[in-house]
């Protein structure tokens, strides 16, 4: 079998996929303005009716979108103001950004939650368009307390979610009913005015209800779904009292919810996806296929536990080199979405991609020619400066020979520290985009390969 450099290889399946879901591009391509018309998506709008564009959002994507929009409006944005991650800022004209903490959100990110919704009431008129930039990290760093919520509160509240094992759907269920922006009360805020949001999608199926806790969409979650997930990963008793006591006035009908499908603010609204998990799988589909792989995408709406999604990824890689089945080396099997961690009450560093190359390597020992990758298209993967790691049939017994044992990293959820030592963790930096993981499995089987 030809001799393969799989790292590399993988290296230029990533950057494709990376590439095809550079925030400035997707909204560039999504704006067209000729003279004083503006198409969005499928969307034309005369300019001329509006006397103020004003432009907001929130995400780690939201400095390059901003720039791209000030690229297509230049001087006729008004105003702007846009909250991303710690580190994802870049140079604007017009549009303030600002930084906040992610994935617990700080004072900052409230700063910057009541600054916007601040501009948006102050602008909010029939004559006004509102554009509003939506990505990954939204729904912590767009943070506006609801009144007798604290940021305290908010923070424990998204700590004992993350902790529990609870999936991005179900975290923004709950922060949507802590928040005065979230779960369509930005589209409220903005009412009268004509409101189009652009979002970089980082959900599975790409709901737009559920990126960044769905600001600009009508919300479905209920005060009786807050209350159901937070009792069954059982932290209903160490949730603090105010959020229960808030969601107990929803339950009792004292507290008024989210505006629903059919509300009158939602009149104005138009919400388009300009970039998402597919996308980039996508274009990583084709780059490897133009280095000589035959692909194969499992799925872009992955959810579950990562040490199984793990297993089930090396076990297909196990079958390809015993049958040849489901497809012949050399052969790429893609997958992505968003998988869990769970965490026990003892816990090290690391984050879900690289608990995800940790569990592979376990199931890959010995295997030759194989090549595990995850990453976090964001560049970060949990709370530490990696996107995700690399992991091959020798990553274990290299680990051993240093000492270190892999299955005792892995049931402490402790990656980081397994994969630095060989110099396999995935550092990007912040690429300033997020559309959920992007996992490879290449597979050339026994011979020149190198991993």
């Amino acid at each position: 079998m030809a001799s393969r450099d799989l790292r590399a290889d993988a290296g230029q399946i990533i950057g494709a996929a990376l590439a095809s879901v550079d925030p400035w591009r997707a909204v560039n391509n999504a704006l067209r303005l000729k003279g004083d018309l503006l198409t969005v998506g499928n969307q034309t709008l005369d300019l001329g009716r509006f006397r103020r564009i004003v432009v907001v959002g929130a995400g780690k994507a939201g400095a390059p979108m901003a720039q791209a929009v000030e690229h297509v409006l230049g001087g006729r944005i008004g105003a702007g103001r846009v909250v991303v991650k710690d580190g994802h800022g870049a140079p604007t004209e017009i549009i303030e950004i600002m930084e906040a903490s992610h994935p617990v959100p700080d004072g900052r990110g409230v700063e910057a939650g009541r600054s916007i919704a601040a501009m948006v009431r102050q602008e909010a008129a029939p004559d006004t368009l509102f554009l509003c930039l939506l990505s990954g990290g939204g729904s912590a760093l767009l943070v506006a307390p609801a009144e007798g919520i604290s940021l305290a509160d908010k923070q424990q509240t998204t700590r004992l979610l993350l902790a529990s094992g609870a999936d991005i759907g179900e975290i923004n269920a709950i922060r949507k009913h802590l928040s005065q922006l979230k779960g369509g009360n930005l589209a409220r805020l903005a009412a009268p005015g004509k409101l189009i949001s652009l979002i970089i999608s980082d959900v599975v199926g790409d709901r737009l209800d559920v990126i960044a806790s769905g600001p600009t969409v009508p919300d479905n979650s209920t005060w009786e779904e807050c209350r159901d997930i937070l009792a069954r990963y059982g932290i209903w008793e160490q949730t603090p009292q105010t959020v229960r006591q808030r969601i107990e006035q929803g339950l009792a009908g004292v507290m008024e919810d989210t505006p629903k499908p059919g509300d009158s603010a939602m009149d104005g609204v138009t919400n388009l996806i300009v970039s998402s998990n597919r996308m980039a799988i996508d274009q990583a589909v084709a780059q490897a296929r133009k280095l000589g792989y035959t692909p194969m995408l499992l799925s872009t709406t992955i959810e579950g536990e990562t040490k199984d999604v793990a297993r089930m990824h090396a076990a297909m890689a196990r079958e390809v080199l015993a049958s040849g089945n489901p497809l012949p080396p050399p052969c790429c099997l893609l997958s992505g979405g968003e998988t869990t961690v769970t965490l026990g009450e003892e816990f090290g560093t690391g984050g879900r991609n690289m608990e995800f190359a940790l569990a592979a390597a376990l199931d890959l020992g010995g295997l030759p020619g194989v090549l595990a990758v995850s990453l976090g298209t964001d560049g970060t993967d949990g709370p530490t400066d990696a996107a995700g790691a690399w992991a091959d049939g020798e990553s274990v017994a290299r680990g051993q020979e240093m000492g270190l044992k892999a299955r005792d990293f892995l049931h402490r959820h402790d990656a980081y520290n397994f994969f630095k030592p060989l110099g396999d963790l995935i550092v990007t930096g912040p690429t300033r985009t997020n559309v959920m993981d992007l996992r490879l499995m290449l597979v050339n089987g026994p011979g020149e390969a190198r991993s």
